[in-house]
């Protein structure tokens, strides 16, 4: 039989989410922000020259920086004030994260409650504007050694550069947190979604004129175009598939009052750390072959040497973005999900796993069992992101067609869901409970 919030969900339809008011203004304010967010990736830095820089970025679009032009939704290779998105502060975000499974004192911290929480983003804020500081002082040098593409080098380019994009840093940080805060859906996520998602026509487009002009065959777009949507398919099947764990609470007595005892389950996701395991390998093995194609060849031996190897589907660039894929799925997962700690919190509430001892055996057990469809969720990961990969890197299919941006896409597009059906699913418990109120005071 269906729960009652099942029951809810099965009922949601246009009419209700016409009438919740406060869902439409978040819907509206995250449109907004997201809106805001696209014109600022259209404004050039001061004293850039945009056709130097676009013949530039032609030559090296296949590295790490077409990669993190496609995050940026194009604003890399328009250098615009947002040029350097939202990823400092990811990079710092994860930083701290690491900071806290490491240092006591950040570990204390964080079980202070919403008073930690506050202070270690505080710390992390602090980390983006020290990152996104650095980044901007390479890429002005990097600019200005790069030929033409800077109008009057010197000092004051640097540092009018350095001011805008951690300025540019800073205002879309605080656009992600309005929006987490008085919209729908992870703002820092949308951010990133609404930069691929928005250059996702252009770059289709692109790969139609490809097919027209006969670089690309009929048969391989639509090779892609099935490919593409066999991806998302198993996305979506694999990203809500859980492993949940029986969980068993006796019936306990607090004060006068005896709670019969029941049961529940601990969901454990297949895919516990999400797309943050294809970015690092992607980042890792792209940053050498980009710094070569840079320096056209004018470079140390060995980083020519590396770069060849390591060229796009390569078999040795295959082996290790496999590898690396699996080290940081597994490595992400070890900080963010603390089997001692669940297994704590189930002692402390009463509950236990049945045929598991509470306490150390039952962390023991979970740990095993983590690690068993973290090793499915690896294997997943890499399959979904080297499928493309060896598309791209046979025929010319635009970055936006990959693993990674169809793994971000889907990811936030169900959180985003989610969200809309959990403020609709409010909204009719807010109207059953008028009406029961009402009914109450007729009688």
């Amino acid at each position: 039989m269906a729960s009652a919030a099942e029951q809810l969900a099965s009922n949601i339809n246009f009419s209700t989410f016409a009438k919740a008011k406060d869902l439409k203004q978040r819907i509206l304010f995250t449109l907004g922000a997201l809106l805001i967010y696209r014109l600022g990736t259209f404004i050039p830095l001061p004293g850039i020259n945009t056709s130097a820089l676009n013949d530039l970025f032609q030559q090296n679009q296949s590295g790490i920086l077409g990669m993190f032009d496609m995050f940026a939704g194009g604003a890399v290779g328009r250098m615009a004030i947002f040029a350097l998105n939202i990823m400092p502060y990811i990079s710092a975000a994860i930083i701290m994260q690491l900071l806290v499974a490491v240092s006591p004192a950040l570990g204390q911290m964080r079980k202070e409650g919403e008073r930690g929480r506050k202070q270690i983003n505080q710390y992390t804020r602090y980390g983006t504007v020290f990152l996104a500081a650095l980044q901007a002082w390479g890429i002005s040098i990097g600019l200005e050694g790069a030929g033409d593409i800077v109008i009057d080098p010197g000092l004051y380019f640097r540092m009018s550069a350095v001011i805008t994009l951690v300025g540019g840093v800073v205002f879309l940080m605080w656009i992600g947190e309005q929006v987490t805060a008085r919209g729908i859906g992870n703002g820092i996520s949308l951010i990133i979604f609404a930069g691929i998602v928005a250059e996702l026509p252009s770059a289709l487009v692109n790969t139609l004129e490809l097919g027209r002009q006969g670089a690309l065959s009929t048969w391989l777009i639509l090779a892609v175009i099935l490919l593409a949507i066999a991806v998302i398919v198993v996305i979506v099947y694999v990203e809500r598939a859980q492993r949940r764990l029986i969980v068993q609470y006796p019936r306990r007595q607090q004060g006068n009052k005896i709670i019969e005892g029941d049961s529940s389950h601990l969901p454990l996701k297949i895919n516990t750390a999400g797309v943050i395991p294809p970015i690092f390998a992607s980042s890792l093995l792209l940053l050498p072959m980009t710094v070569a194609n840079f320096s056209t060849g004018q470079g140390p031996e060995w980083l020519n040497i590396i770069s060849s190897y390591l060229g796009r589907g390569a078999p040795l660039y295959l082996t290790f973005y496999i590898s690396l894929i699996v080290f940081f799925a597994f490595f992400y997962t070890a900080i963010v999900f603390n089997p001692s700690d669940t297994a704590d919190n189930l002692k402390r509430q009463g509950g236990f796993i049945p045929g598991i001892r509470p306490g150390e055996k039952t962390a023991e057990y979970i740990d095993y069992v983590l690690t068993r469809i973290t090793c499915v969720g690896a294997a997943y990961l890499a399959a979904i992101c080297i499928l493309p990969e060896i598309l791209m890197s046979y025929a010319a299919i635009p970055f936006y067609f990959g693993g990674t941006s169809l793994l971000i896409v889907v990811n936030v597009t169900m959180d985003t869901v989610s969200q809309v059906q959990s403020h609709l699913l409010a909204h009719q418990y807010e109207g059953l409970i008028k009406k029961a109120n009402l009914r109450g005071k007729k009688r």
